[in-house]
């Protein structure tokens, strides 16, 4: 197994193979976010990106709209009552640099939970749903984002 390792490696050492944004910044600053959901939102692509940036230094602006989060039942018993729910979260951005749009799309994420008869604990559910469900969106649109701005760096690095 170890002799297998090494030879791996070997060979993918000489292979040019090297991660995205590896030793470059990400100086992206991510405009307000309307709604509780959305400073949540914010807060979590300011940590993909490294911290907040400011607006007028940063070299990208990341402009998100976050839609109110959708519940939809899962699952009933026979008396009607529900028991297990979805959330779903959908947002869609806007990538700009320099004040041209370099990219825009849309994302969406969801996460199932139980729903019980008692208030607590169904609010708890649904708020850690919710949660989880932000972080999974931070983590799609900070990849999708990271990956644009590698994109456009390159680009223009091949035009000069």
């Amino acid at each position: 197994m170890k002799k297998y390792l090494l030879f791996m490696i070997i060979l993918c050492s000489g292979c040019g193979f090297q991660p995205m944004f590896s030793g470059q910044d990400t100086d992206i600053y991510v405009a307000p976010i309307s709604g509780i959901n959305g400073i949540d939102l914010r807060n979590g692509l300011n940590a993909k990106f490294g911290g907040q940036k400011d607006e007028h230094t940063a070299k990208y602006k990341l402009v998100v709209n976050l839609q109110a989060p959708v519940t939809q039942y899962k699952a009933l018993e026979t008396t009607g009552d529900a028991t297990w729910q979805q959330i779903i979260l959908n947002a869609s951005y806007v990538l700009s640099c320099d004040g041209k749009e370099i990219a825009r799309g849309k994302e969406s994420a969801s996460e199932s939970y139980s729903f019980v008869r008692y208030l607590v604990a169904a609010n708890a559910s649904y708020n850690n749903a919710v949660q989880n469900t932000i972080n999974v969106l931070a983590d799609k649109i900070s990849t999708r984002t990271i990956a644009e701005t590698y994109s456009y760096e390159k680009e223009n690095a091949n035009k000069k």
